[in-house]
Formats: structure tokens, C-alpha cells, sequence
């Protein structure tokens, strides 16, 4: 099995392109960002050591945080609706603004913290839409965030470079830790 996931692998980096240009980075961190932001880590270590450190924490860091920001939009836009299926995982806005009003400095720490680590930033994504917080202070607070944990990616991607095979290390992890909190939250029995 595993050298049919590496013969898989190697088959899908030869449809990578080797380099990219820094724009086009910038717009498949956009991309990625809007939509599902899983491939963020690995896209940064896969060809941010192409550029200068600076140049991915401040562009990649505002692409990424644009994308966000629209993501986070979309957001807001799907807990607006009356779906049913959306009001069994939206919490209720007003506890949302109370809590948000509560403590903005704490709600934008957070959100600063959650974009400069790897760890998923989604809750806090997801209470930030149902509390319609600011789209301008939550793109400064990913762009924060993004600058230093880019600048580090990038950097580390040029001083220790990473083989393909570590890459597919990471994406698996991702996957892994999404699989798992899928089944851990089915697996909670129904409070009532």
C-alpha cells in the first residue's frame, strides 16, 4: 500500500509545475483560501522557498487573508439563509454579538493566533460570521497572523528543504485530522 501512495504521489507532482511565479502563488493562496484553506501549509512549503521570506509573509499572507475574508463572507451569507441543515450547526447570533461585544480585543486575538499557527482556524471563523464581525478588522487580524507564520514557512522551506514525499506527509495529516473530527462528532450522542 504505501508504495502505491508514493507511485501515486510522484505521478501527481509530475502535474505540478516545479516553480511558480509569486503572483500565481499569491492567487492559489487566494484561491485556496476562498474555498477550503487545507492546502495553505502545503502550498507554502512546496514554493514559498522560491522567494525571499518577506515577499510570501506580506503577499501571501494578504492573498491568503483576502481569500479568507471572502470565505468569511460566504460565511455569513449561508447563516443567513433559512436552511434548515444550517440552523442545526449555527450557534444563535445573539449570543454570538453578546459574546463578540464582549471582549473584541479577545475575538481579534484569537484570530490572530488562530492564522499565525497551523491549527485550523474555522470556529473561529465560523463565530466571527455569525457575529457579523468586521470583514476589515478580521482581514487585519489574518494578515497579522499570516505575515510571521508565511515569512517562517518560507523560510524554513529555503533553509531545510522538504522532499516531495514529506509533503504528502502533510496533506495526509490534514486529511487525517479532518476524517477523524468528522467521526469524533458523529460519534457524540444526541444531548436532549
Amino acid at each position: 500500500m504505501p508504495g502505491l501512495l508514493m507511485s501515486f504521489w510522484s505521478d501527481l507532482l509530475k502535474l505540478a509545475p516545479p516553480e511558480l511565479s509569486l503572483p500565481m502563488l499569491c492567487l492559489l493562496l487566494f484561491i485556496d483560501n476562498a474555498m477550503f484553506a487545507a492546502l495553505t501549509t502545503p502550498l507554502l512549503l512546496a514554493y514559498a522557498p522560491h522567494f525571499e521570506p518577506w515577499q510570501v509573509g506580506v503577499f501571501g499572507a494578504a492573498s491568503a487573508g483576502l481569500g479568507s475574508t471572502v470565505q468569511l463572507r460566504l460565511f455569513r451569507w449561508v447563516l443567513a439563509t433559512d436552511w434548515p441543515w444550517v440552523k442545526k450547526f449555527a450557534p444563535s447570533r445573539d449570543t454570538i454579538e453578546k459574546a463578540l461585544a464582549a471582549s473584541p480585543s479577545a475575538s481579534f486575538l484569537a484570530i490572530v493566533i488562530a492564522r499565525a499557527t497551523p491549527i485550523p482556524d474555522a470556529p473561529i471563523k465560523i463565530v466571527a460570521a455569525a457575529g457579523n464581525y468586521s470583514l476589515l478588522r478580521y482581514f487585519i487580524a489574518v494578515l497579522i497572523g499570516g505575515i510571521p507564520y508565511f515569512a517562517l514557512l518560507a523560510w524554513l522551506g529555503h533553509e531545510f528543504p522538504i522532499p516531495p514525499w514529506v509533503l504528502l506527509l502533510v496533506v495526509l495529516a490534514v486529511v487525517l485530522v479532518f476524517v477523524f473530527e468528522r467521526w469524533r462528532k458523529r460519534g457524540r450522542a444526541p444531548q436532549g
